[in-house]
């Protein structure tokens, strides 16, 4: 039967693992190949890999980064930062990696996530979108290049357009509560759950379990990504890597199964 992901999602910054509030100051919180380890010893889900610097600078991704990442993960990796051309993705698959995701280069230019579908399959094709609030709560506007940049787009409507496309997961972040902690935006994820049938991952804003929980209450079997739920521990957010327990788990899918 099918079950909710649990997600951890890791942030690097200038080779280091680092949380930010509202995509700013990012804060350093270890290495992130200690962290590989360890959600490797907890048996994660699945992990994710983004590289916040790639795509605001314009390079290349750092092939040499992923390859010992992905030899040392031991759990489906996805990794997003810097792809911009289907031979890159092509590159990154053969590396190790199970799924590239796209975020800047997907706005720029939609047709490169049919392109990289061609060339390694649709499963592997996650478009992450950074969602912010429109004035009035009127929906959510695409922004891109952590945050900095609005591009005049609908997170909804584009949603839709790239699962057309061929992508094969949309991640759906939302940047108002990035780091804060209080829970995900669960208005935002049902209305993506009714725009999209593709499988589909919550992130920003996870502060406790309780929050997963009530994901997977309003919307069944979905994605639950978090950064600082599982780097940050107690309400003074000392560092400590964490992911729940086989026992943990099984009331949070109960309220998946009840959705």
């Amino acid at each position: 039967m099918l079950r909710p992901r649990i997600i951890p999602c890791l942030l690097v910054h200038q080779g280091g693992l680092v949380k930010t509030i509202g995509f700013k100051d990012p804060k350093y919180v270890g290495d992130p190949i200690n962290a590989v380890k360890i959600f490797n010893e907890k048996e994660a889900d699945e992990l994710c890999v983004v590289d916040m610097d790639a795509s605001v600078n314009g390079v290349e991704p750092d092939y040499k980064a992923i390859e010992h990442m992905a030899l040392e993960c031991r759990m489906p990796l996805c990794y997003g930062g810097g792809v911009r051309t289907a031979e890159q993705a092509k590159r990154i698959i053969g590396l190790g990696v199970e799924k590239v995701s796209l975020s800047a280069a997907a706005v720029e230019r939609p047709e490169l996530v049919a392109e990289i579908a061609e060339e390694v399959g649709r499963q592997s094709v996650v478009v992450v979108i950074d969602a912010k609030r429109k004035m009035l709560g009127r929906g959510w506007d695409v922004v891109t290049h952590n945050a900095r940049r609005p591009a005049k787009l609908d997170a909804l409507d584009f949603a839709a357009r790239v699962a057309d496309l061929g992508a094969g997961e949309i991640v759906m972040n939302s940047v108002d509560l990035d780091g804060k902690m209080t829970g995900y935006d669960l208005e935002l994820a049902r209305r993506l759950r009714e725009r999209v049938k593709i499988p589909m991952t919550m992130l920003g804003g996870a502060g406790k379990l309780e929050h997963l929980s009530d994901l997977f209450a309003a919307c069944g079997v979905v994605g639950a990504a978090a950064g600082s739920l599982f780097v940050f521990k107690g309400q003074y957010r000392a560092v400590l890597i964490n992911y729940p327990q086989p026992a943990e788990k099984e009331p949070l899918f109960a309220a998946a199964r009840r959705a």
